[in-house]
Order: C-alpha cells, then sequence, then structure tokens
C-alpha cells in the first residue's frame, strides 16, 4: 500500500500534461503524431516530465543514484556472473601515468583536474540463457558456476565479447538498470557481454571512468590472478555502450588510439609486467553522448522529438539541491568533469581530429538533441578510411530502443547492434561502410551516404563548443567559485 501511494503522489503532478498530450495527439493536432503512435507520445512526456522535475521537489543525486541502481532481481532468459576486477595496488608508471600523458598531449587549451586513483570495479558476465522460463530465477549456485554455464549455453556460438558501458550521463544507473539491453546484445550477437560499473560521478570526476575502462579492458586482455575468465584476445572484443557508455567507449577508442599514434607497438606497465595495448575488433555506440559542452544545433532543434532536459539544466550547482556529494569541495562547475575539460577529446569526443586506423564502428541516433554530434563524428571518421556503419531512425528520441523495446524500429536497431558486433569478431572482411535512414511509421529505409551526413565541420563544432564551455566558465566565475589545482 505504501508503495502504490508513493507512486501516486509520484505521477499526479503529471496526470494533466499527459491528459493534454494525449487529447492533441489524438487529434492528430502535434507534430509527432504522424510519426508516434500514443504510447510512445505519452512514454515521451512522462520521461520530460520526470527529467524536468517539474512539480515536485527535487530529487538528490545520491538518491536519483540509489534508485536507478536498484537491484529489482534476475530472472527468466538471462545469465548474470558477477566478477571483480582488481586494480594493481602499485602503478608506477602504469595504467594513470598514460591516462594522464593522453590527457595532456590531446588537451585543446589549459585545463585543471584533480588526478584519482585506481579501484577495484564490478562487473556482470551477461550471457542469454536460452532455455529458462521468463519467470525462472538464477540457479542457487557461485558466481563461477554461473560463468561457467553462461559459457556452455547453446545460444553462445560466437566468440564475441562485448565490454560494455551502461548510460545514465555518468552520474546514474548500473549494470543492473541495464541488462535488457545487455542480455538482448548478448542473443543477438551469439556471444557474452562484460558489463562495466564504473564510478560515477559527482563522487568520482573525469578521468576515473577512463580509468574504470581501461582497466577493465586489460583484464580481459590479462587477466589478474583469481580470474574467472581466461584471456580475452582484442580481435574478439567490441567496445559497447548507450548515450554516455557510449562516450566512454568512444573517449577509450580515442586514448588506445593516442597510444598508438605516439609508439608503434604501445604497452602499459600492468600488475607488474609491460603489456601491448592493441585496438579492439569494433567499438559501437546507441545514441552516443559526444559533446558534454551540450553545443550543437540539434540539442534546440530536435527537441521536439527528445525528453532530454534542455541546455539550461547543465547549471548543475542549482539543479540539484545540496548534499554531502554535491557541490564537491573544491567546486567543479559540472557533474563529470571540470568545466577546463568540456570540450577536450576524451571528454567529448566530438572535438577529436583524427579516427585514422580506427577499427570499425557502429554508430545509431534518433531524431534527437544528440543527431548532430554523432552525424559530425560518423561523417569524419568516414571520410578518414574509417569503416562505418551509420543508422538515423526518423523522429525518435534518445536512446528510443530501450525505452520502447516492442517497436519494429527498436527490434531492427538491437539486431543490427549484435549483428555488426558479432561480424566484427566472425566475419570482419564483410564490414563494410554505409549509411541508413529508418522511417518511423513505416520501417522504410533509404542509402545515406555516410562521409557527407552531417552539415558541421570539425572546425565549427569546435567553436560552437569553445563558445559553450565559454558561457559555463563566465557564469560559474560570477558565481564567485573556484576552480581546483591540477594535482601534482
Amino acid at each position: 500500500m505504501e508503495s502504490l501511494i508513493g507512486f501516486l503522489k509520484f505521477i499526479t503532478p503529471a496526470v494533466p500534461t499527459l491528459a493534454s498530450t494525449a487529447l492533441w495527439h489524438s487529434l492528430g493536432r502535434t507534430e509527432q503524431s504522424s510519426k508516434w503512435d500514443l504510447k510512445m507520445a505519452l512514454g515521451v512526456e512522462f520521461l520530460r516530465h520526470l527529467m524536468s522535475g517539474s512539480g515536485r521537489k527535487p530529487s538528490t543525486i545520491s538518491r536519483s543514484q540509489q534508485f536507478t541502481t536498484k537491484d529489482a532481481g534476475i530472472k527468466g532468459k538471462i545469465w548474470v556472473a558477477k566478477a571483480t576486477i582488481i586494480a594493481p595496488r602499485s602503478d608506477d608508471e602504469g595504467l594513470r601515468d598514460a591516462v594522464f600523458k593522453a590527457i595532456d598531449e590531446m588537451k585543446l587549451g589549459e585545463i585543471s583536474y584533480i588526478k584519482p586513483g585506481l579501484e577495484d570495479i564490478e562487473v556482470e558476465w551477461t550471457g542469454y540463457r536460452s532455455e529458462a522460463r521468463d519467470d525462472e530465477p538464477l540457479p542457487d549456485v557461485s558466481e563461477s558456476d554461473k560463468f561457467s554455464r553462461l559459457m556452455q549455453d547453446k545460444s553462445r556460438t560466437s566468440d564475441t565479447t562485448i565490454l560494455y558501458f551502461h548510460g545514465g550521463a555518468y552520474y546514474l544507473c548500473g549494470p543492473e538498470s541495464h541488462r535488457l539491453v545487455t542480455s538482448w546484445l548478448a542473443r543477438e550477437s551469439h556471444g557474452r557481454v562484460c558489463s562495466v560499473r564504473y564510478r560515477l560521478a559527482p563522487q568520482a570526476a573525469f578521468p576515473s571512468q577512463l580509468l574504470d575502462g581501461l582497466l577493465t579492458y586489460l583484464s580481459l586482455l590479462y587477466p589478474p590472478h583469481g580470474s574467472m575468465h581466461e584471456a580475452v584476445p582484442a580481435k574478439n572484443i567490441v567496445f559497447g555502450g548507450d548515450s554516455a557508455g557510449a562516450n566512454l567507449s568512444f573517449a577509450l577508442l580515442q586514448f588506445i588510439l593516442q597510444l598508438h599514434r605516439s609508439s608503434d607497438s604501445p604497452t602499459i606497465n600492468f600488475h607488474g609486467r609491460e603489456v601491448a595495448v592493441p585496438l579492439p575488433a569494433g567499438v559501437t555506440g546507441n545514441s552516443p553522448w559526444l559533446d558534454i559542452c551540450r553545443s550543437m544545433p540539434s540539442i534546440e532543434n530536435n527537441a521536439k522529438f527528445d525528453y532530454l532536459p534542455p541546455p539550461n539544466h547543465d547549471d548543475a550547482t542549482s539543479r540539484f539541491p545540496s548534499e554531502e556529494i554535491w557541490p564537491t569541495s573544491p567546486p567543479r562547475g559540472d557533474l563529470f568533469c571540470d568545466l577546463t575539460l568540456l570540450d577536450h577529446p576524451l571528454v567529448s569526443p566530438l572535438s577529436a581530429s583524427d579516427w585514422t586506423g580506427s577499427p570499425p564502428i557502429w554508430m545509431c541516433t534518433g531524431e534527437e538533441m544528440l543527431t548532430d554530434e554523432d552525424k559530425s563524428v560518423a561523417s569524419l571518421a568516414a571520410s578518414q578510411q574509417v569503416t562505418v556503419q551509420y543508422e538515423e531512425y526518423e523522429a525518435m528520441p534518445h536512446c528510443f530502443a530501450m525505452m520502447a523495446p516492442t517497436l519494429p524500429t527498436a527490434k531492427r536497431l538491437m539486431q543490427s547492434w549484435g549483428d555488426f558486433s558479432r561480424r566484427c569478431v566472425d566475419q570482419p572482411r564483410d564490414v563494410k561502410t554505409s549509411g541508413t535512414y529508418i522511417y518511423a511509421k513505416t520501417g522504410k529505409e533509404e542509402p545515406r551516404a555516410v562521409e557527407s551526413v552531417s552539415g558541421v565541420s570539425l572546425e565549427q563544432a569546435r567553436k560552437l563548443m569553445l563558445k559553450a564551455k565559454e558561457q559555463r566558465l563566465m557564469g560559474f566565475e560570477k558565481e564567485g567559485k573556484m576552480m581546483p589545482k591540477p594535482a601534482l
């Protein structure tokens, strides 16, 4: 009864807006009426209400984190085996120094940030459980036994391993919130997924998440003592993620590319030995968030089809109630990173100038607020002879396949995502550059030239990002706050 009362209190402020949406949509009086069904229209409107915080007291960041990382249990056609990735206890000239060096080499101006340490990272090995009932719980066995059964499931016919980073704007969610996606990817790729619980902001700022991603990748390649998994060759690994998780996938790719730009045979000291850092078989992103500045035209132009908050929500200092973890001390200005880093290529891969040598890239976007940044990166990479499979879905909001998984276009997207990941491993020569535009109502598909899909050049994008960053910095300085000093 208490949960029902709580739900009613939560949803009541949204009822007038939802009723209005239903009426005008049914009458065909909205721009979305010809593209969406009523269920999609109400879903998007409810998410807008949820993210705007209108009609209710704003929730603290820590409470939102608790809500989005709550484990509802595991049952049905999914294997989950939990494990811990052990960080090196001594990191002399290892992961941290390699990441900090790349940050300095790739910076576009003066930057300031605090250098984080390494921490152990939890992961969930996820697979499709082909013979389970929809309501069947996992067997009561050890995590290593679950992992063995995952590996032996008859649905796993490929060596594909997707290293997955969940979305959530870098401050929300975890592997448990994304099990629908990771189990679906495991099924469509006929492989397995390693879903990473990277550190969340604001408790951990950039480059903590990049360190966590690199630590997990190297641990797949070179398992520390006591690991459940055997060594996974790079040719079997595909990076994947949605939204902020896709940002981390592309940032990790740019970091590895930078290592290869600096050395023909890059190595890192990992658990006391020098190890090679190869490129993965592929990199994938579902609605990638590639511009933390939120500066591109589609942020405003495509808002009618999306539920993401408007740019004025970027003022996190006033947006979230004060608590122990926010605002940070010293003040940072942004949940994820110091404001001086907003346009850094490892924070916002939109500003990266060189994708040469990248493995194949799969990227999808809707007609959403992030579309322009996704188009720009896809075009630039393809023009630099990178194999890019780009898909754009008419009138679809951010990560629409996750919010409306029963849509035919959602099923098409997930099949394409999993199939691309598998082909990068099993049939790499069959992966070719392609661009496709998919219509909302009919599912009709039209080819697009990936190299010219974007109307915004890298130079123009960088100018827009710099302008947005400077505006954020000016607002921060007007409040009399100081940026943190770089760590020694």
